[in-house]
């Protein structure tokens, strides 16, 4: 495809797109699935019915920032209420099926996941507890130093901590994801050593095209794909180019690179969508309660609440425009539908349940040793 005929369709897939919201039934092909693998919005029925008319099958959804164990039960309770209340729209998901299981009935299946170890306090036999409960991501760090593992914002990363690398390897038994989404290059790289099943990054960017704290290095993604594991592009406008201006040409462009830096079976959805969230939960998320200051995380004084996100982006009702800004940069229809989600499906199916005897991590491509990735 030329550098003119891709502006040119990909000009009009926005204007087609931009100033609607698409639901499954308008968009001219239909993904094979749809996941959204990382969400935090104010839940309500108005964003479960939105999910249904944006066709998402399954979305993962943070229960916890800061909380403790008790808290997080405490979470989980509320959302049963969310199943109970609005069953003709969502259920719980645990495992690969219910993906399918959601297609087939026309709902959408929710996922946990956590974006701090802070549930499991200091007790490893948590761990097992909360899968139970319907865990599958777990995040060994948010933006701090954990007992775990290092966060992104600290200025030095010792890597993963004695407990960490046994947490690991329960998560790894027990069928719970490690999610480095938040951590330190060093952490992130220990992590997909020790760990003996692939790990994820739910949702980040890649740090050339958009320079964030959040976001990862070329080396971090690499080693990724070649440990078998998953990147989640995120939507959130600090992650994104130029912000909340940040256009669907450059960000599917940018997913195109990224295809070829890890494979286009390696990349998914985890728009870190936020939606309805008043201005005093993004201070929760930044600031929990390790300070009694103010910390703007990746805003700043002016902007200190939830930036506004992109018009080709609004809501759940918009995920069909990533379908057509995916084909417009150049995807074919099936690595069009992994992406969208049956890439996450795959990794459900494989990770999401207890670790079975002889079970191996593959090898990283060419025989590149992690440690070796990282220093390049």
């Amino acid at each position: 495809m030329t550098e003119l005929s891709l502006s040119v369709e990909m000009d009009g897939a926005i204007s087609a797109f931009i100033g609607g919201h698409p639901n499954r039934e308008q968009d001219d092909i239909m993904t094979a699935y749809r996941i959204d693998n990382l969400q935090y919005a104010n839940w309500s029925r108005k964003i479960f019915e939105q999910m249904r008319a944006g066709g998402l099958d399954a979305v993962h959804v943070t229960i916890a920032y800061h909380e403790n164990f008790r808290e997080t039960v405490a979470n989980i309770e509320t959302w049963n209420r969310h199943f109970e209340n609005n069953a003709d729209l969502i259920f719980q998901g645990r495992f690969a099926a219910d993906v399918r299981r959601a297609r087939d009935e026309g709902r959408t299946a929710i996922f946990f996941g956590l974006q701090n170890p802070s549930p499991i306090e200091d007790d490893i036999g948590l761990v097992e507890v909360l899968h139970d409960l319907g865990v599958r991501f777990m995040q060994l760090s948010y933006n701090n130093q954990s007992l775990l593992a290092t966060g992104c914002y600290e200025a030095e990363d010792p890597g993963i901590t004695r407990m960490g690398r046994e947490v690991i390897r329960e998560m790894n038994r027990v069928g719970l994801v490690v999610d480095m989404s938040h951590s330190a290059d060093r952490s992130t790289f220990e992590a997909m050593e020790i760990s003996s099943r692939p790990i994820a990054i739910t949702h980040a960017n890649p740090k050339s095209w958009s320079p964030a704290l959040r976001n990862k290095s070329d080396d971090v993604l690499r080693a990724l794909a070649g440990a078998g594991g998953m990147l989640g592009f995120s939507l959130y406008p600090h992650h994104l180019k130029d912000g909340p201006n940040c256009t669907l040409e450059s960000f599917c462009e940018m997913a195109a690179r990224t295809a070829e830096l890890m494979g286009a079976d390696k990349i998914g959805i985890g728009s870190d969508l936020c939606q309805d969230q008043p201005d005093s939960v993004v201070e929760w998320m930044r600031t929990g309660r390790w300070t009694k200051s103010i910390d703007y995380g990746e805003g700043s004084a002016n902007n200190p609440g939830f930036p506004p996100m992109p018009d080709w982006y609004r809501d759940n009702r918009d995920f069909g425009n990533l379908a057509q800004g995916l084909r417009a940069a150049g995807f074919d229809e099936g690595e069009v539908d992994g992406i969208l989600g049956s890439n996450w499906l795959a990794f459900y199916e494989t990770n999401f349940t207890a670790a079975q005897p002889g079970n191996a991590k593959q090898p990283l491509s060419g025989g590149t040793s992690l440690k070796r990735a990282s220093a390049k």
